[in-house]
């Protein structure tokens, strides 16, 4: 039975959204993966990470520096538009979800380029084909915070940020909406980082 985490399931598929970069991608990895005792057990605990991200340049660096293309695999990808590469990954591999994804510092600069409506959307399609979602969402005062250095370089505010519905506490207004319309609970709150971004699991129900 293909499960999550630890190491010791089976074949664990891991996606990070927004976590492309390829020190941490390999060091969540390893996170994961314990030492086999044997080649037959090897095959067993095989794990599968796919790092994704908007950003062609992060990507191809990351590619560049993989040390484990056979099991950490990076793309660039939408994933607000197009799925069909993550279904495609997933099919690949024979699995209907992925057993974690790991959304890292991401949901505010959708929100803030895109509006309300894709960052529904956003947590959505991750949801969609996830087991089980791990989110860290930017609190309102990084919100505020980008904007001010944006007018510091002489540029105009985000094209969304003045005319944004979800305000306040987007990690728990992110936590109704993956609760009310997505099929998910929460079932851990790590507490929160030192940029004061809360950590939240969720299961699909």
């Amino acid at each position: 039975m293909k499960k999550l985490c630890p190491a010791n399931y089976a074949k664990v598929r891991a996606a990070c959204q927004g976590n492309a970069r390829q020190e941490l991608s390999v060091a969540f990895y390893k996170h994961l993966v314990q030492e086999p005792e044997c080649q037959e057990e090897s095959e067993e605990r095989k794990v599968h990470l796919l790092g994704f991200d908007l950003d062609e340049i992060l990507i191809q660096r990351a590619q560049q520096n993989n040390p484990l293309p056979g099991s950490i695999s990076f793309i660039t990808l939408d994933v607000t538009k197009d799925t069909d590469r993550l279904q495609h990954y997933l099919d690949q591999h024979g699995c209907s979800h992925f057993h974690l994804c790991l959304c890292l510092a991401v949901t505010m600069w959708v929100h803030l380029n895109h509006g309300d409506a894709s960052l529904l959307q956003l947590l959505s399609r991750l949801a969609s084909v996830s087991q089980h979602l791990l989110l860290e969402a930017q609190p309102w005062k990084c919100y505020r915070s980008a904007a001010r250095r944006l007018r510091k370089l002489g540029r105009s505010d985000f094209d969304h940020f003045k005319t944004l519905k979800i305000r306040g506490d987007v990690a728990e207004q992110a936590r109704e909406h993956l609760e009310g319309h997505c099929g998910m609970e929460l079932i851990r709150s790590f507490g929160s980082t030192t940029w004061d971004r809360k950590l939240l699991l969720f299961k699909r129900r």
